[in-house]
């Protein structure tokens, strides 16, 4: 028997870092993002072995079955989700083969470490039949990454994988997430999906530097810093009005406010390689654009008017990257098993 599970990365449309503590406790935030066909694949097969394998795309890691795992480079998210669902559940050592692999690069600003511990949780879910319905694997899933294994970051990303869909998230003190999925006509989704150019810049980048700064801004009250997260939690409730009343016209603008705010909220998000970037595309026709992700690398999108996107596909494909075809998907994640 082999159980699957699959889950959807997201980009980040506005918002961004606001769904990150101690911002979100003191003020609370607020982040639109949409998840797009670009996955997250778990495959669980039971074993009686007594052993637990744990499988990525390069790597094998072989352990004895055992209530709790020691963590193991390159393999925390997994042993992570292992160790919280046994103790969580008072579960016996179990003994299976968990692989899993990922439709793009970690590091690329698109959710992958998050959306990897969703489709993780999903697999677990769905051979165990665990009592956890989106709301309690979202949740989950952040305390794995946050909390149990001290990785630095928002909540946006677990949610979005969970859901699914285009959503306005809202991020409000004692760890309380209200997930809002917008109605919109099937031909604004389609105008929004034509207009919007992916951009794979092909490098990388460390999110937990440039989050950790961030936090420490807001812990020190820096006030230019605190000041742009209030201008992106007020982004994102601009971004929602355009896309529910149709005006798209509006989006590259409320791209370009929101790029220039996320850039005051940590040195590292920006650099002379992605400055470059972007101006070469408003150059050859966009509207505005960002970072998908903390910054400093990975992804970038760029909203382009009438029939802009080919230029600007054109001239930015010179600086590097690549295009990344992409759609959004309205489902989140999906398990299934094959006997």
């Amino acid at each position: 028997m082999f159980i699957r599970s699959k889950a959807p990365l997201r980009i980040g449309l506005a918002g961004g870092g606001t769904d990150v503590s101690p911002y979100s406790e003191i003020y609370g935030g607020a982040i639109l993002n949409a998840t797009i066909n670009l996955y997250a694949y778990a495959t669980l097969q039971p074993l009686t072995n007594g052993k637990i394998e744990f499988v990525k795309e390069d790597a094998t890691l072989i352990l004895d079955s055992e209530k709790e795992l020691a963590l193991s480079e390159d393999f925390e998210l997994f042993i992570g989700v292992y160790n919280r669902l046994v103790k969580q559940f008072h579960l016996k050592p179990l003994s299976f083969r968990l692989t899993s692999w990922v439709e793009a690069p970690q590091g690329s600003g698109l959710g992958t470490s998050s959306t990897i511990v969703v489709s993780l949780l999903g697999a677990f879910v769905e051979w165990l039949n665990l009592p956890l319905a989106k709301y309690d694997i979202a949740h989950l899933a952040f305390e794995i990454e946050r909390n149990d294994l001290n990785m630095s970051g928002g909540k946006q990303d677990q949610y979005a994988a969970t859901f699914g869909g285009i959503n306005f998230i809202e991020f409000l003190g004692n760890d309380k997430v209200i997930v809002n999925p917008l109605q919109l006509k099937p031909e604004i989704i389609h105008e929004l999906e034509f207009s919007l150019l992916l951009y794979y810049t092909d490098t990388q980048r460390l999110s937990a530097t440039i989050i950790n700064e961030q936090v420490k801004n807001v812990n020190e009250k820096n006030t230019k810093s605190v000041d742009a997260m209030h201008n992106l939690k007020a982004q994102a409730h601009q971004m929602k009005d355009a896309l529910l009343r149709g005006e798209l016209t509006k989006i590259g603008e409320i791209l370009k406010f929101g790029w220039s705010n996320k850039k005051q909220m940590a040195k590292s998000i920006s650099n002379t390689l992605i400055d470059s970037i972007y101006e070469k595309a408003l150059e050859h026709g966009a509207t505005g654009g960002k970072i998908s992700g903390a910054g400093g690398g990975g992804f970038m999108f760029f909203y382009c008017p009438d029939v802009t996107k080919i230029h600007v596909a054109h001239a930015i494909e010179t600086m590097g990257g690549r295009i990344q075809p992409f759609q959004f998907t309205q489902q989140g994640l999906v398990t299934w098993r094959i006997n």
